[in-house]
């Protein structure tokens, strides 16, 4: 490590200790890089970080214990000056998204680890971002968050069926017509892009419409 240069400090979360030692051996061989904690499940791992507070957490999304939809933006709050990098199998675009705007600062799938969670750890250590390439021009289509477009009755009518209430018991609760709820109905469903109810319960769960417990 070149004189002035800061040393970046690195706790890595993943359940898999294979995974761990592996990673640990890859940072430890970058002069910059120093890994001063290991977590197997999310309770350690937030343990470590409020205890260390490391530069940057790499951490697994499927880890025992995590919720990274809250842990993210709740690790952010409580310990600002560390950043998160995501280190996942979960290719999925919307995910990317959504984890970003909870706070994280790197999105990297483990699959290409090697290439590219060095880089995403200097990114974030430094204020900046990362996301895998392929990944990016994905989120980059998404366009604009669907729940954007909503209004305060289209959120309610999505919650009501989520819910599982029926046309005539949604009619009742906004002051509808059964005809009026279908039609509203058919025209949220075209705007979020679903088709079948399972369907409209996941994104309301992902988008904090509801919680996992209430459907």
């Amino acid at each position: 490590m070149e004189s002035g240069e800061k040393e970046i400090t690195v706790v890595l979360a993943d359940d898999h200790n294979v995974i761990r030692t592996g990673l640990r051996a890859m940072l430890e061989g970058e002069v910059d890089l120093r890994v001063i904690g290991e977590a197997g499940d999310a309770p350690t791992a937030q343990k470590l970080v409020r205890d260390r507070r490391p530069d940057v957490l790499v951490l697994d999304l499927q880890m025992p214990g995590a919720e990274p939809a809250s842990d993210v933006p709740a690790l952010r709050e409580e310990v600002p000056g560390t950043a998160i990098v995501v280190l996942t199998m979960q290719s999925d675009p919307r995910r990317a998204r959504d984890l970003l705007r909870a706070g994280a600062s790197g999105y990297v799938l483990k699959q290409a680890a090697e290439r590219q969670l060095t880089a995403a750890i200097r990114a974030a250590a430094a204020g900046g971002s990362y996301i895998d390439p392929e990944l990016g021009g994905q989120v980059a289509q998404l366009g604009v968050d669907p729940l954007e477009s909503l209004g305060d009755r289209d959120r309610e009518l999505l919650r009501l069926l989520a819910l599982g209430h029926t046309n005539r018991e949604i009619g009742e609760k906004l002051y509808l017509s059964v005809r009026a709820v279908e039609v509203n109905r058919a025209k949220l469903l075209e705007k979020l892009d679903l088709e079948t109810r399972p369907e409209l319960v996941r994104f309301a769960i992902a988008n904090g419409i509801i919680n996992a417990g209430e459907s």
